[in-house]
């Protein structure tokens, strides 16, 4: 075994939970979405979970991680990007279409991976790769063929893939980027620049909601999203990147569905038919070759 092992084998473990977390998010969302505009929920949690985060990082602050402060508006702003334009795209089109462009996420990242930081893709992972992303369209689908099929990708869907692509360039930007900060101060800076995007895009809709008179479940959602889907999250993402290669970090991704339908199930007692478990099969015997890789 490398000395490398135990670091890569930490990385993997803190993408496995960000899949867990970033799933809890999309229920919670779905029930706070027809109360506020997603815009202001947006820079919100960046705010937020910019402000938490402030907290835990002040001590490890030093006069040198105030150097090359242009990284993290561009890294962050990367990341509110995806955000964004998700947003805008789901005006256009549904989830279902949405969540099929993003299984071209982690190809992408591995190729801009390979494009910055000339990361190989081996070919055990390249077939990790595509099977997670078969597995994640047939549970986005629920095992629909005729779904599948007949997908029309539309300007929604365009859009989306600009958003991908974002998140895509973001991974290996995030290794190439970190100059030995400790994560947490790392962490703040992105977030930081995250919320310089996202607060432009949503100034307006940030002044025109009244958040006093925002129902129980807004709150819930927001406090959800910006500790846990945004603050924590966005420190696991970095703390992988600095660790496995970018293609390995986004793969992850592809087990949000997975997660969704069991917390769906577990929760809520909504289980999925047996044929989608196939996808959930496919996707968790992929990730297990890139464990293994």
């Amino acid at each position: 075994m490398t000395k490398t092992a135990p670091s890569s084998l930490a990385g993997h473990g803190a993408m496995l939970l960000f899949a867990a977390l970033i799933s809890v998010s999309f229920s919670l969302g779905s029930r706070a979405a027809p109360f506020i505009d997603p815009a202001a929920l947006t820079a919100a949690r960046f705010a937020l979970a910019a402000a938490i985060i402030g907290t835990l990082a002040a001590p490890k602050f030093r006069r040198a991680h105030f150097t090359a402060l242009w990284r993290f508006p561009l890294l962050g702003g990367l990341l509110g990007a995806y955000f964004i334009l998700m947003f805008e795209a789901l005006r256009l089109t549904d989830p279902v279409s949405t969540g099929a462009v993003f299984t071209l996420t982690p190809i992408m990242s591995a190729g801009f991976g390979w494009l910055l930081m000339r990361q190989v893709t081996k070919r055990r992972a390249a077939l990790s790769l595509v099977l997670a992303g078969i597995g994640a369209v047939w549970v986005i689908f629920r095992g629909d063929v005729d779904a599948i099929l007949g997908l029309d990708l539309g300007p929604g869907e365009a859009i989306f893939f600009v958003g991908c692509a974002c998140h895509a360039l973001y991974t290996p930007l995030g290794r190439m980027f970190h100059r030995g900060e400790p994560m947490l101060v790392y962490t703040f800076f992105g977030l930081c620049g995250g919320l310089m995007v996202t607060g432009l895009y949503g100034a307006g809709p940030l002044m025109e909601t009244n958040w006093l008179a925002l129902p129980f479940v807004v709150w819930a959602a927001l406090l959800y999203l910006a500790i846990f889907a945004t603050a924590t999250t966005f420190f696991l993402v970095q703390f992988a990147t600095i660790r496995l290669p970018s293609g390995k970090v986004m793969a992850y991704g592809y087990l949000v569905p997975s997660f969704v339908i069991l917390w769906e199930g577990l929760f809520a007692g909504s289980w999925v038919a047996a044929p989608v478990w196939l996808g959930v099969a496919a996707t968790g015997a992929a990730l297990l070759l890139l464990l293994r890789d």
